[in-house]
């Protein structure tokens, strides 16, 4: 019998370990999105906010036209709709500012928000793919059996290295906060 409130005193000592693990893995699981944000935007990766949004039209940056860069354009939808780039390609001169059109079409009987998430190859030409427009920046809301044109106003920053002769800018278009809650009839 004197050992029972020994162990009474132990399994006490032992439930207040287990509840501070406990409150401990809570708070890890609740700080680990925004750390895990914060740190994929200092990498450069799976960033929704891009920070070239910020970037204005050059000023007095001169065109380098001795060298030509190829931009590929591609388009990749996840959700109801066509989306495409209306160019496929295009040569641009560094320092230059140019224009860049994707077409979306939204094939529902209803409004649908949509966000698109650039990409970049080769990773190493994302620093120097400077977005001064892009529809990429917002979310985009369609109509219904809508369709939009929407451009890229951009600049290929002309400290890009001069191995780099081709960048591909990749855009996944998704639907963002599923479908519209309907009012009850």
């Amino acid at each position: 019998m004197s050992d029972e409130p020994a162990s009474r005193g132990l399994n006490r000592t032992l439930l207040g370990k287990l509840i501070v693990v406990a409150i401990l893995m809570f708070g890890f699981a609740y700080a680990l999105n925004p750390f895990y944000r914060q740190i994929c935007e200092a990498l450069g990766i799976n960033v929704l906010t891009q920070k070239d949004g910020t970037v204005s039209a050059p000023v007095n940056t001169q065109i380098d036209t001795t060298r030509q860069v190829v931009v590929e354009f591609d388009g990749n939808a996840q959700g109801p709709w066509r989306f495409r780039p209306v160019t496929h390609s295009m040569t641009v001169h560094p320092g230059e500012l140019v224009t860049a059109m994707y077409e979306v079409v939204n094939t529902l009987n209803r409004p649908v928000s949509a966000q698109a998430i650039p990409s970049y190859a080769p990773q190493n030409a994302m620093p120097h793919f400077k977005k001064v427009e892009c529809f990429c920046f917002k979310q985009q809301t369609l109509q219904a059996n809508e369709a939009k044109q929407m451009p890229v106003v951009f600049f290929i920053d002309p400290a890009l290295p001069r191995d780099v002769k081709t960048i591909t800018l990749s855009y996944t278009f998704f639907e963002v906060g599923g479908l519209e809650k309907t009012a009850a009839r």
